[in-house]
C-alpha cells in the first residue's frame, strides 16, 4: 500500500521535462583513469552534466545513492497531493538539498517533477493512498507528525524545539493541511510573516522548515 515508488512513467507527467537543458558539468576525465567501483566508465569517457555536487562528479548513480544512505539525516518530508500540486517537485528538490531520509507523497501517486531537476533519482520517495495510511506508517516508525501550517492553534516553528525524529507535512497550496492531518499532527507549526500576505509558497515554507530542523540538529543552534 505505502511501498517506496518504483521509477516509472506514471510518476512523469510532463515528458518534455527529460528534454535535456544546457550543458553543464564537466567534459571527459583528463589523464589517467581512476580506480575504484564508484566511477562510471562511460561518464569519465564522455563527461558528466547532472545536476550533482563536484564531489559526485563521474560516481555511478548507484554509488551516489549509497553515499547519501550513509549520511542522510533524521527527518522526513511528507506533502498532501489531492489536488495536482505542482509545488512537490520543489519540495523534494529542497529535501534532497537537506538530506531529507525520504519524501512521501500522500494521495494521488502521480506529481509533476518538473520542479525536482533530475534529484528524484537520488531522493527515496514513498506513496501513501491516504492519510490513515500515512499516520500508520509514521507511527510504526516512531516518527512525531509535524503539520507546517496556519491554524489558530498553531505554534511557531521558530521557537519549537523539533524531534530529531520526525516528519515534517505540508498541504496543498490555497487549501493547506487537511483536517485529518491537523487532528493526527503532534503539533503544528506556524512561520512568522511580517507582510501583507495571508500565507507564502507551500515549497518556500518546506524550505523554511526543514532548514529549521537543520539548524537545530546539525549546527545544534537552540531554539
Amino acid at each position: 500500500m505505502n511501498e517506496p515508488l518504483p521509477e516509472t512513467p506514471d510518476r512523469i507527467d510532463d515528458p518534455a521535462h527529460e528534454t535535456p537543458g544546457p550543458a553543464v558539468g564537466v567534459g571527459p576525465w583528463e589523464g589517467a583513469a581512476p580506480d575504484g567501483d564508484h566511477w562510471d566508465r562511460d561518464l569519465l569517457a564522455a563527461g558528466d552534466t547532472r545536476n550533482v555536487v563536484d564531489a559526485y562528479r563521474y560516481w555511478t548513480h548507484e554509488a551516489i545513492v549509497a553515499d547519501l544512505d550513509e549520511r542522510r539525516h533524521g527527518f522526513h518530508v511528507a506533502i498532501e497531493n489531492w489536488q495536482h500540486d505542482l509545488n512537490i517537485g520543489s519540495v523534494v528538490r529542497t529535501a534532497n538539498a537537506f538530506l531529507a531520509r525520504e519524501v512521501h507523497i500522500i494521495g494521488r501517486r502521480r506529481w509533476n517533477r518538473r520542479g525536482a531537476m533530475v534529484t528524484d533519482r537520488y531522493q527515496h520517495v514513498r506513496h501513501h493512498p491516504t492519510v490513515a495510511d500515512f499516520t500508520a506508517w509514521a507511527a510504526s516508525e516512531g516518527l512525531a507528525v509535524i503539520g507546517i501550517d496556519n491554524f489558530p492553534d498553531s505554534v511557531p516553528l521558530e521557537t519549537y524545539d523539533l524531534p530529531e525524529k520526525c516528519v515534517l507535512v505540508f498541504g496543498q497550496e490555497g487549501p493547506g493541511l487537511t483536517p485529518e492531518v491537523h487532528e493526527a499532527a503532534e503539533a503544528t507549526l506556524s512561520i512568522a510573516q511580517f507582510g501583507s500576505t495571508r500565507s507564502i509558497n507551500a515549497s518556500a515554507a518546506a524550505a523554511i522548515a526543514m532548514h529549521g530542523w537543520v539548524r537545530r540538529h546539525v549546527f545544534g543552534q537552540p531554539v
